[in-house]
């Protein structure tokens, strides 16, 4: 299970993203990045960030401690900005959080460029969870004590939204010509990237998406919109369903030269 915090004090909001995230602190005296679920989003957007990013840390990828983090009405009460007042009363109960890294910052390929087998990395897992968000109008990468760290997972799985037919998602094309990180990803070569693939392909079990799915609350599977009804433990295995089936379908998601 995730680990579950109480938040004792909203410090910021970030205003970058339309989903206005914050900075709060909680009872455990850590401080952390919350995505709330009565932004516009929805829940649907933190179901995408724990399963992405976990799935991620499963691959090897550094990802910020997830942690489920509780609202009530008292944090609200002593917020003094209407707008971020009205966020958190519409968001009581539990959010989701991850560690706040203090000191990051966001990469630029400049100052610091992604080693290319980790970049490779990112990349896979971003094709296979139709992530079309890491691009360099927003990298959503930082860059945290020299190592590169990977964030904002809301808009992956795609699919969660209308649920189209699995094979036809399974070989869909999201067209990330302009990833952030497609550029380190064409030096490398194709037998390092067919042995990534591989690699990488190995430990996307049933058994791992299992677990991580387990580590996805009911509530925020049962607020979804797209549901129709279904429940918890039959949405878990269609998100399993089809994470296999695009794993299983030919991969023409990944670089051509690996496939």
């Amino acid at each position: 299970m995730l680990q579950e915090v109480k938040g004792t004090q909203f410090l910021t909001a970030l205003r970058e993203g339309g989903s206005l995230p914050g900075i709060v602190e909680a009872d455990n005296d850590g401080t952390y990045v919350v995505k709330f679920r009565g932004a516009g989003q929805g829940s649907a957007a933190l179901v995408a960030e724990i399963v992405v990013g976990e799935l991620g840390r499963h691959l090897g990828i550094r990802v910020p401690e997830l942690v489920l983090l509780h609202v009530d009405a008292e944090l609200a009460r002593r917020e003094p900005d209407q707008e971020v007042q009205q966020l958190l009363q519409a968001s009581t109960g539990p959010n989701l959080a991850m560690d706040f890294l203090p000191g990051s910052v966001g990469y630029d390929g400049i100052a610091w460029r992604a080693p290319a087998e980790e970049a490779a990395r990112i990349y896979w897992l971003d094709a296979l969870t139709a992530n079309v968000d890491r691009t360099w109008s927003n990298p959503n990468l930082l860059i945290w004590h020299r190592q590169l760290w990977a964030i904002d997972h809301g808009a992956a799985l795609i699919f969660q939204h209308s649920w189209p037919a699995v094979d036809g998602w399974a070989t869909r094309d999201y067209g990330l010509g302009s990833h952030v990180l497609s550029e380190r990803v064409s030096t490398l070569k194709p037998s390092t990237l067919e042995s990534l693939d591989a690699e990488l392909a190995a430990l996307v079990t049933p058994q791992a998406l299992e677990r991580i799915l387990a580590l996805v609350p009911d509530d925020f599977l049962e607020s979804m919109h797209s549901t129709n009804g279904a429940d918890p433990q039959t949405l878990r295995a269609r998100y399993c369903e089809y994470l296999l089936a695009r794993l299983a379908g030919g991969r023409d998601w990944w670089p051509e030269s690996a496939a």
